[in-house]
């Protein structure tokens, strides 16, 4: 880390570090950081002619994941510019690192571009709408997350066939909405801001005025939907009868069980002896009265699971546990914990455990996190220890189809995404001195649409490069599809 961030680093921590300044404090402590930083600075996207090779970096990342599974990851990225764009985090995190900052800090979600966001069940069986993605959650300056969910509406804008205007007035309404949001929660008590949330079923009463009735309609059978998507649906799809019990099925490259992956007996065994394991170990990592449910389960199967775009090629597992008898499913993800690419940039995690930062990361910025959330290390077939984080694989689950939506539909899709960001933002940091330094004008709308466009432009450039490095074969690209 070079001595510029570890010096931000520094004064945002110091910035946190006060947590019982009065309001006239922070709020005068936000408003100071526009002398030193303006809003009008944040426009800027200049990263020089030392910027490292967009392809040299990503390399770097693949040499430790799975071989075989990173042509599969380069496939994924070289569908269009906006997949390219999420599995482009590191490259962004790089960019950021000389970027203008207010010193204010955060948990950051790290990798809060548009699809990390999404619908899913909360412990009280309400479907909830919030960030979804922790893999590179880290504390750092909160306009990072702000700019990545801003060229992330720039970029797909762009993937839509949006014009130059509506791109513009959808990035500036999702800045906006951030900042209303953080306004809001300013002058809101600080369990009223813990207790936000965006409820699916107030939202839809929301939504309802502003869609057309094709819009309404798909909206509820999606929402109704989305409640089916659970382990006993998991079970459905996934599995099939094996001499007298259910077993995960294949579908190669992206599930493949683990009695197919290693045919042989003993190291096969040695490594359903390590995953079960872990599911037994990382019990320890839930709360008391979860640790007991989850120890009613018995786990039956494993398999091999291709997730994401950036994560693609990282080791994740699932695993099919029963309770009562087989109508009683439960699936778990076991997810492998790499450091995250912000770290390279703000300094290493507290925790020394990857799996454990994601996890505390995500139960700080959701509304309400997977009750079966947790974290643990093993050693793997190859001897090398690594970190993992375990949770539900479907729980009520929803997406939004982003390339189907007309501008009017992505800039309220970017409101809500905005303000949601706003929220996970306003439980860790100062946001009275946030909301201050945003103030209630236009000023950081506008800098952060024009930065997002510079930065669409060098995403546009880091693509080219990349599907030149696929097609000279310097990269080896596998479709899915």
């Amino acid at each position: 880390m070079s001595q510029q961030a570890t010096a931000r680093r520094r004064r945002a921590h110091a910035t946190a570090s006060e947590p019982h300044l009065t309001p006239h404090d922070r709020a005068a402590l936000g408003r100071a950081a526009r002398s030193t930083v303006p809003r009008s600075s944040h426009a800027v996207f200049d990263p020089g002619p030392s910027r490292p090779d967009p392809v040299a970096s990503l390399e770097s990342q693949s040499a430790a994941r799975v071989p075989e599974l990173v042509p599969i990851r380069y496939g994924r990225m070289a569908v269009s510019p906006f997949t390219f764009y999420r599995g482009a985090a590191l490259l962004m995190a790089s960019d950021l690192s000389g970027t203008p900052l207010s010193g204010l800090v955060v948990q950051l979600c790290g990798d809060a571009h548009l699809s990390n966001f999404g619908v899913f069940g909360s412990p009280e069986r309400r479907l909830l709408f919030d960030l979804n993605d922790f893999d590179e959650t880290l504390p750092g300056p909160w306009e990072w997350d702000v700019k990545r969910l801003a060229a992330s509406m720039e970029v797909a804008g762009r993937d839509n066939g949006l014009a130059t205007k509506e791109r513009r007035s959808v990035v500036q309404a999702t800045v906006a909405a951030y900042r209303r949001a953080m306004r809001d929660f300013a002058g809101m008590r600080h369990l009223d801001v813990w207790y936000a949330r965006a409820d699916m079923a107030q939202l839809q009463a929301q939504l309802d005025s502003q869609l057309r009735p094709r819009g309404r309609r798909r909206l509820s059978q999606e929402m109704t939907k989305a409640r089916t998507r659970d382990s006993v649906q998991a079970m459905a799809k996934l599995t099939a009868e094996v001499d007298g019990g259910p077993r995960i099925v294949a579908d190669a490259p992206l599930i493949v069980p683990v009695t197919d992956l290693f045919p042989g007996e003993a190291e096969r065994s040695r490594l359903e002896e390590q995953i079960y394991g872990l599911l037994a170990g990382y019990r320890h990592s839930l709360q008391h009265d979860r640790r007991v449910l989850v120890e009613q389960y018995r786990p039956v199967d494993l398999a091999r699971k291709v997730v994401g775009v950036g994560s693609v090629g990282t080791r994740c597992w699932i695993a099919l546990l029963l309770g009562r008898d087989e109508q009683d499913p439960l699936f778990l993800q076991v997810k492998e914990a790499v450091p995250a690419v912000l770290e390279g940039f703000l300094g290493a995690s507290e925790f020394d455990n990857a799996g454990h930062r994601v996890v505390a990361g995500q139960r700080l910025m959701q509304a309400a996190s997977d009750i079966f959330l947790g974290w643990q290390s093993i050693e793997g077939p190859d001897g090398k220890t690594r970190d993992y984080y375990v949770r539900q694989l479907r729980d009520w689950k929803m997406s939004v189809e982003i390339g189907e939506m007309l501008p009017s539909g992505l800039r309220t899709y970017g409101q809500l995404c905005g303000w949601t960001l706003a929220r996970a933002h306003a439980r860790s940091g100062d946001r009275i001195a946030i909301a201050a330094y945003l103030g209630g004008g236009e000023a950081f709308d506008r800098a952060v649409a024009t930065f997002a466009q510079a930065y669409a432009d060098q995403n546009d450039r880091d693509y080219g490069r990349f599907v030149d490095a696929i097609a000279a074969g310097r990269l080896t690209a596998q479709s899915d599809l």
